[in-house]
């Protein structure tokens, strides 16, 4: 309001007859304007000691995850056949893509780097010597 002011705008309200051309009426929109801002700082507050309170009783908060461990392992299982496709895994599993992407980050790096990431490295076999 103070902006409109130095450029000399006033506002009038036809319905609650406030105008803050006059120093009675700016008076009554800064109350107005002071106990918005007050309203809604309780209720900020109030929002968040109740997601306190939702998360002591451990209560899980947000959205749920678009996909289980369960099936970010049959993701990778699948993306490890060459046959499959992220498109067709996506369409399997009833997401998208990108949500393929997001839980399978080593894919980023290409089907190489996910091969490399899943596969189990292979201990040594012990030599045996002849005597």
């Amino acid at each position: 309001m103070s902006g409109l002011r130095k450029r000399g705008v006033g506002f009038t309200s036809l319905h609650e007859a406030l105008d803050t051309t006059t120093p009675g009426g700016r008076l009554v929109f800064h109350v107005f304007a002071a106990l918005a801002e007050f309203i809604r700082e309780l209720i900020v507050q109030g929002t968040n000691e109740g997601l306190d309170a939702a998360r002591a009783r451990g209560a899980r908060l947000g959205r749920p995850p678009a996909m289980t461990e369960e099936q970010v392992r049959h993701a990778r299982d699948l993306l490890a056949r060459p046959g499959n496709t992220v498109t067709s895994i996506a369409k399997l599993l009833g997401v998208s893509r990108n949500t393929i992407y997001n839980y399978v980050p080593e894919l980023k790096g290409g089907r190489l780097a996910l091969a490399e990431a899943t596969s189990t490295p292979e201990l040594p076999q012990p030599t045996r010597s002849e005597d």
